[in-house]
C-alpha cells in the first residue's frame, strides 16, 4: 500500500504565509535601479573610454576619438530588467509621440557636441508612445537591457531597452 505523506495544518499555513508573500517580495522590485557608470565594464575607467579628440576648426566643434574602451560593454547586465535615468534625443516621432529614442546621459548629447562613447548610448523602443511635449524632461526608463552594439543614423549605441515603462524622473 502506497500512502501519501500528509502535511500537519502547521506546514500548511507555514507554506500558505510563504507564498503569500512572494507576489509581494517579487512585485516590489522589479527593475534593478542602474547609474551610467554601471554600462562600463568593471575595471575599465572613464577616463579611458575617451581619446584625446581633434578639434574641427570649420564646423567649430570637438571630435572625440574614441579607443577600444568605448565599446567595451558590460556584458552581465545582458538580459537584466534595469530602470536607468537619462534624456532623450528623438529617433522615431509620429503624432501620438516618440516610439523610439536615443537615451543619453546629459543633456544636449549628439545634438549639439559630439555624441558620448557607445558604451554611454542606450537605443530605447517602446510600444506606448512617449507625448512629444516632454522631449526635454530627464526620465526614467524600465525594461530589459540589450548589451550589443548597433549604429543608428544618429550614433553608435552600445545598448538597447525595451522599454516597458518611461516616466518623469523626480528631483
Amino acid at each position: 500500500m502506497n500512502k501519501s505523506p500528509l502535511i500537519t495544518r502547521r506546514q500548511f499555513a507555514l507554506m500558505a504565509a510563504g507564498a503569500a508573500c512572494l507576489p509581494q517580495v517579487a512585485l516590489s522590485n522589479p527593475f534593478k535601479e542602474i547609474t551610467w557608470d554601471d554600462l562600463i565594464p568593471p575595471g575599465v575607467p572613464y577616463s579611458e573610454i575617451i581619446g584625446q579628440g581633434a578639434v574641427d576648426e570649420v564646423n567649430d566643434t570637438w571630435d572625440p576619438i574614441f579607443d577600444e574602451n568605448a565599446t567595451k560593454l558590460n556584458t552581465s547586465l545582458d538580459g537584466a530588467s534595469v530602470k536607468l535615468p537619462g534624456y532623450i534625443i528623438p529617433i522615431d516621432m509620429g503624432s501620438e509621440g516618440l516610439r523610439s529614442f536615443m537615451l543619453v546621459p546629459y543633456v544636449g548629447a549628439c545634438i549639439h557636441v559630439p555624441p558620448p562613447p557607445p558604451n554611454q548610448l542606450v537605443f530605447v523602443t517602446t510600444k506606448t508612445p512617449w507625448p512629444s511635449d516632454q522631449l526635454w524632461d530627464a526620465v526614467w526608463v524600465s525594461g530589459r537591457l540589450s548589451a550589443r552594439l548597433q549604429t543608428t543614423e544618429i550614433a553608435e549605441s552600445g545598448y538597447e531597452i525595451a522599454a516597458d515603462t518611461i516616466e518623469i524622473y523626480e528631483w
